[in-house]
């Protein structure tokens, strides 16, 4: 399953920096329309980013499949899986909602970077271009969602390992050694989660321009809020490590795509905010108060890192240090050969020990 969706996430989104390079071509040479709201500069520096950001996307996607995939850095590959499950796995209900309450056929990052979107029926975007558009973004983010855990499982087989009540921040001491605080970045995601769950059912304080909210705009607003509030749940539970008997790879697997979430949408839409706020662009409005849009970015981008260290700094306790339980054979051989004993001194056989 891994294999398939890896290779379906590379080809479903090759499509897309195409579209874009075209539309970077096009404008330069003048037979293609600028997009409403963009000079010619700006035009062609935000498209060259997003083709930049796909082939990274496709790259990430091969390296969760191929055998060189296991020799590069893994912090680097994990970083760039982190940001690009955090661009499309959150959108994936973005898909199907908003095909349910409105044909406009925008795709989440024009929706995203304008509060209105690029219409199927706009001269800078044919239907047809919108359709790849969206199946590039939908297939890239299931492909993600199934690949990169086997590519964990391959890579990292801890990651996941053992219980929530097993998890301690920093270090490795005893469970019941003192009591954990709820993280800080917790607080924050859900205070982002809840202002922004509030603009998406209709609330107009910090919204300064109400007209300017449509039904893409509320449903990509509600659905970082709901992110963010589960990303704050997600985070609590690791870092206070609780419920202890909760199997730890779903509050990981949650925090992992609501952190990033936080971090990669509000890391591409605060330098759009501040591109508004300075140039003010005509014909391109955002709903919100630009100040009070900009800080909330600027919270979220902090508060993904900060949540994205309580999640790498977890570590599960040794397995080792539990009687009978070894981390590899070949360890309690080593013990074994050398006549060392894994538990008390009570002069048992280190194999009646290891069982």
């Amino acid at each position: 399953m891994g294999r398939v969706a890896a290779y379906g996430a590379a080809l479903a989104l090759t499509p897309y920096p195409v579209i874009k390079m075209s539309w970077v071509i096009g404008s330069l040479i003048g037979v293609l329309p600028i997009g409403s709201g963009f000079g010619l500069t700006e035009w062609v520096v935000l498209n060259t980013a997003t083709v930049g950001m796909a082939a990274i996307g496709i790259a990430v996607a091969l390296a969760l499949v191929r055998p060189w995939g296991m020799r590069i850095p893994g912090a680097p590959l994990a970083f760039c899986a982190w940001v690009g499950t955090g661009f499309l796995v959150p959108v994936l209900p973005y898909a199907v909602l908003s095909s349910l309450v409105t044909s406009s056929g925008d795709d989440p990052e024009s929706a995203a970077g304008t509060g209105g979107g690029a219409s199927a029926d706009d001269a800078s975007m044919p239907g047809w271009e919108a359709v790849l558009i969206q199946i590039g973004f939908v297939g890239m983010g299931l492909g993600l969602a199934l690949a990169l855990p086997a590519y964990l499982r391959r890579r990292w087989p801890d990651v996941f390992a053992g219980r929530v009540g097993d998890a301690v921040r920093g270090r490795i001491t005893p469970i019941g050694s003192g009591l954990r605080r709820i993280p800080w970045s917790a607080v924050g995601g859900a205070g982002l989660g809840a202002v922004w769950l509030y603009w998406a059912i209709g609330g107009t304080l910090g919204v300064a321009h109400p007209q300017a909210r449509d039904a893409d705009w509320r449903i990509l607003t509600g659905i970082w809020g709901g992110w963010a509030l589960v990303a704050a749940v997600a985070t609590t539970v690791i870092g206070y490590g609780r419920p202890g008997r909760l199997a730890r790879r779903l509050p990981v697997a949650l925090g992992w795509i609501g952190s990033g979430s936080l971090f990669a949408w509000s890391g591409w839409k605060l330098p759009l905010t501040l591109y508004v706020a300075l140039a003010s662009p005509v014909g391109t409005t955002l709903p919100e108060d630009l100040t009070c849009a900009a800080i909330l970015h600027v919270i979220a981008i902090a508060v993904g890192i900060a949540m994205l260290r309580v999640l790498v700094r977890v570590r599960v306790r040794d397995q080792d240090r539990s009687p009978g339980r070894f981390r590899s054979p070949g360890r309690f051989r080593g013990r074994v050969r050398a006549g060392v004993r894994d538990g008390g001194d009570d002069g048992r056989s280190p194999v009646s020990v290891g069982r």
